[in-house]
């Protein structure tokens, strides 16, 4: 089973991209960390397919997570969510060989997100 890794200090955040997630891949499981070192931990105990990450969290910045996670699994797809549309955020995101997508999270961002996901 797919299973999707859902990263954001946001509750109300976490669930509407498991909202939209569900609606479009109702197979997939889905799980949920409200900060970064979260979702290292995560990541290290159980296999994880595919990340949505937030940027701006208490303690660590998700592109660092990203980064992390990436260090120890290269194969893992992640999509890095984020209000903060800076250019430099989304030039970080891209460097981690991730794609950026900003928030608000829509029908069609979510599109965007799994068609990334599955390519």
């Amino acid at each position: 089973m797919t299973k999707l890794l859902i990263v954001d200090d946001s509750k109300v955040s976490r669930m509407v991209i498991r909202a939209h997630i569900k609606a479009a891949q109702p197979d997939w499981e889905i799980i949920e960390a409200g900060c970064g070192e979260d979702a290292i931990k995560i990541t290290a105990e159980q296999h994880v397919d595919f990340c949505t990450m937030d940027i701006n969290m208490p303690g660590m910045l998700g592109t660092d997570a990203a980064e992390l996670i990436l260090q120890a699994h290269p194969a893992m797809r992640i999509v890095i969510f984020s209000a903060n549309v800076q250019d430099a955020m989304q030039t970080r995101a891209n460097s981690l060989g991730s794609i950026f997508v900003s928030k608000p999270v829509t029908e069609k961002s979510i599109a965007i997100v799994t068609n990334y996901f599955l390519s």
